[in-house]
């Protein structure tokens, strides 16, 4: 017989509390006029996600203040069990030295080798998430 799960609303609070359990969401904003969704590794900060990268179209969604969206999980296949967390936030560049000094510690760094020089907030207008439990 196949697990049964149940989904339940997160709060708000449980969301970024889930959010600071895992390093890898995905970012999604549009790239000349489609839609992108690119892996990331992130931190949050307060209330904004912060990810480091080293430029193209998230940088440029960044630059320009974009609306995007970011989402992180956790799932267990084996038991139909997880969540998931929704962020809707406008984008921007950070650029004040002594944040940017702040936020320069490895737990920043994304897995990808290479140059990050740029460090993005989106700052979170709207978070949503939900849990599956397992019947």
């Amino acid at each position: 017989m196949p697990h049964m799960s149940e989904s339940h609303a997160l709060e708000p609070a449980q969301c970024f509390r889930l959010l600071r359990t895992v390093s890898v969401g995905r970012l999604a904003f549009t790239d000349h006029s489609l839609p992108v969704i690119h892996p990331v590794n992130f931190t949050v900060d307060g209330k904004d996600v912060i990810i480091r990268t080293s430029g193209g179209g998230k940088l440029a969604a960044a630059v320009n203040g974009l609306m995007v969206a970011f989402e992180a999980d956790e799932v267990d296949t084996a038991t139909h069990s997880g969540w998931s967390v929704v962020v809707l936030g406008h984008a921007s560049l950070v650029r004040d030295i002594d944040r940017l000094v702040a936020l320069a510690h490895p737990d920043t760094r994304p897995w990808v080798r290479g140059r990050s020089d740029h460090v993005i907030s989106i700052k979170v207008e709207r978070i949503t998430g939900r849990r599956l439990c397992p019947l």
